[in-house]
């Protein structure tokens, strides 16, 4: 019996990575992303690197974020409780540019001419104060009519205590509406209307969308196998993330983590910082021994309080473009050249000079080995605009290059610094996980910033986020608002809304497929000081009481053991294991170096350009040392080992960089 060949597909700003795995033997692909239909760039790097149907695909997709993002989701109205309507525009009382008088606020998902209120009340107890009836039913149904709209949001005012008046609205547009139909009781039975109404109503906008590319996927590609990855770092059926499209908007980002995370364990290190750096974009993930995540997340100003990998981003990536602001400073990001027309030395109409285009005249890559050698880089263009440029600033052009490249790399470090060092960790005791096409070229620079003491640079480190969905569970997340004191943890109650949770997980892993006693289930509850605006998770089992000061400590650098506290949601996270592929190993090689060697390249080192060697990675075995200043070159990526660095690759076929002796 052959083995079953697993493929992750991940679609990036710049380049759309194929990874297929078959019984210990990897191959990987980057095909250029297609940002008018990423289905094409999708079916076009499967041909390309497979002949047969895969057993098993996985797929993070950006259609969701670039919907949200760019405000080209589907033509949505928002039911909700009469009186209530303007709640989605009004928000919070935070605001992000307290100063800045010339802040302009974006505008809602829904105008209010969509947003549509009903004769309807919830206490918060879950009782009916006010009936719902058939007649503003029928009125309703002929108001979305004339709206012409593609989806519907409900989300009615306390429904998370009682869900009654919800879901008859939901089953009459369901029969009589022929669009998309959410309420906030099926993707985020909580309190805070904002954020639920929120969550619902960027659901409604991105499924019409979502579910529109997967239906075009699915025709496209051979068998039915494919899974979609979801921020939360689990993996779930096409039609729940067309059901919960919302659950899929960091999918890219949240593939990464997974995969930097447990190749990070492969390589002897529990405890790293995922350094993420794409072509439009920076994630970092801090990983104390586990994943971190986080009951919400913020994209394009818009909360949605969905589980997430905990990942912060950046606008500096491989094609984050260089420019001189009005006072002459050199900026760079978050503006990025993307996959059309891409950097300068791509060759593909690019003018406008990139952090990549900084590391190519810098010597930092190597024309004859991008891609494998598949694609030639414009060295020549790329000179002549870093002249320009130099000229404007009136820098040299090595220092105008080395310049948006430490611009760059400010960006990135201030990011690690708020994952870590302002959560209370200091990034002296992690290593830094590295990968994305542009990341290998920086990760060394950035441990030497904050004095990080090495650096794991995974195989096939450029494509490690598809690596890291065929890694990933099937997960999902079911919660629901409890607000009791914490002192009723003995109580019936607290028991009662875990297992209507489970029991709801069970029935949703029996209807894909699963066997009962093949899903996990952990439980973990929000607590908060009675008072206390926001909440901490921790987890359900042992005293969860002492675990939430512990935390909060931790956090915010004191604990009120004296004050009372409360919970406010209880939580459960399901899982079933999938398949994992085989990774490859590598065999011991010794010490001689020198078959790997594939050439030379001038390279600025400090203030001297000096020639250095380049080794091919697929030729190092494990033992190896390479020592700096020198080039590593891969397939999906190139990896940078500075003056007084040196690479040792370990079994895994890891490269794990640590300051040493000059080579």
């Amino acid at each position: 019996m052959s083995e079953p060949i697993l493929v992750g597909v991940d679609t990036g700003g710049t380049f759309t990575d194929v990874v297929a795995v078959r019984g210990g033997r990897m191959t990987v692909h980057k095909e250029p992303s297609t940002p008018a239909n990423p289905a094409e760039a999708v079916v076009r790097g499967l041909k390309t690197l497979l002949q047969e149907v895969p057993d098993r695909l996985v797929h993070g997709s950006t259609v969701a974020t670039n919907a949200l993002l760019e405000r080209r989701g589907a033509r949505i109205a928002l039911v909700t409780t009469r009186g209530f309507e303007d709640v989605i525009e009004i928000g919070r009382q935070t605001r992000r540019a307290i100063y800045d008088i010339d802040v302009t606020k974006p505008p809602p998902l829904v105008p209010p001419e969509r947003r549509l209120g009903i004769t309807e009340r919830v206490g918060p107890g879950g009782q009916s104060l006010t009936a719902l009836h058939d007649d503003d039913l029928d009125a309703l149904c002929d108001a979305l009519s004339e709206l012409a709209v593609d989806g519907v949001a409900i989300c009615f005012l306390h429904s998370y205590a009682n869900p009654g008046h919800e879901q008859r609205v939901a089953a009459r547009l369901r029969e009589s509406f022929p669009g998309f139909v959410t309420a906030s009781h099926e993707v985020l039975p909580e309190f805070r209307e904002f954020e639920r109404c929120s969550t619902t109503v960027v659901n409604a906008y991105v499924g019409p969308v979502m579910a529109t590319y997967l239906r075009h996927l699915e025709r496209e590609l051979p068998g039915d196998n494919l899974r979609i990855m979801q921020s939360n770092g689990g993996v779930i059926s096409v039609q729940a993330a067309q059901r919960h499209a919302v659950q899929t908007i960091l999918s890219g980002p949240a593939g990464g983590a997974v995969g930097g995370f447990e190749l990070g364990q492969r390589a002897g290190q529990p405890q790293v910082i995922t350094f993420d750096m794409g072509g439009t974009s920076t994630d970092v993930s801090l990983c104390a021994g586990t994943l971190s995540r986080t009951p919400e997340a913020s994209v394009g100003d818009l909360p949605i309080r969905v589980p997430v990998i905990d990942i912060h981003t950046v606008g500096a990536g491989g094609g984050s473009i260089a420019y001189v602001d009005p006072g002459g400073s050199l900026r760079v990001g978050p503006r990025s050249a993307g996959a059309d027309p891409g950097p300068i030395c791509y060759g593909c109409g690019g003018t406008e000079i990139t952090v990549t285009d900084a590391n190519l005249f810098l010597g930092r890559l190597v024309p004859d080995h991008f891609l494998g050698g598949a694609q030639r880089l414009d060295v020549k263009a790329v000179n002549s605009a870093i002249h320009a440029l130099a000229g404007t600033l009136r820098l040299s052009p090595v220092e105008t290059a080395t310049g948006v490249l430490r611009v760059a790399n400010a960006t990135m470090e201030r990011a690690i610094r708020v994952i870590s060092l302002e959560r209370g960790h200091d990034p002296r005791d992690f290593a830094l996980m590295c990968f994305g096409g542009a990341g290998g070229m920086h990760a060394a620079d950035l441990a030497r910033s904050l004095a990080i003491p090495r650096v794991v640079v995974p195989p096939s480190a450029g494509v490690l986020s598809a690596l890291g969905m065929l890694l990933a569970d099937v997960v999902r997340d079911y919660s629901h608002t409890l607000l009791r004191p914490t002192d009723d943890t003995v109580g019936p109650g607290l028991e009662t809304a875990f297992t209507a949770l489970e029991d709801r997980a069970l029935e949703d892993f029996v209807a894909e497929g699963f066997d009962t006693p093949d899903v996990r289930l952990q439980r973990s509850v929000d607590v908060r000081y009675v008072g206390q605006g926001f909440e901490l998770s921790v987890p359900a089992s042992g005293d969860l009481v002492a675990a939430f000061h512990a935390l909060h400590h931790q956090r915010y650098g004191y604990a009120d053991t004296a004050r009372p506290t409360e919970i406010v949601n209880v939580r459960v996270r399901a899982a079933a294991e999938t398949p994992k592929p085989v990774l490859p190993t590598l065999e011991r090689a010794g010490t001689d170096v020198s078959d790997a060697v594939v050439g030379k390249q001038a390279m600025v080192v400090g203030d001297h350009t000096v020639p250095v060697p380049v080794y091919d990675r697929e030729r190092l075995g494990a033992d190896h040392r390479v020592r700096g200043p020198a080039l590593v070159v891969e397939y999906s990526t190139t990896t940078v080992i500075p003056l007084e660095w040196m690479g040792d690759v370990d079994g895994t076929g890891s490269l794990i960089l640590q300051l040493g002796e000059a080579g």
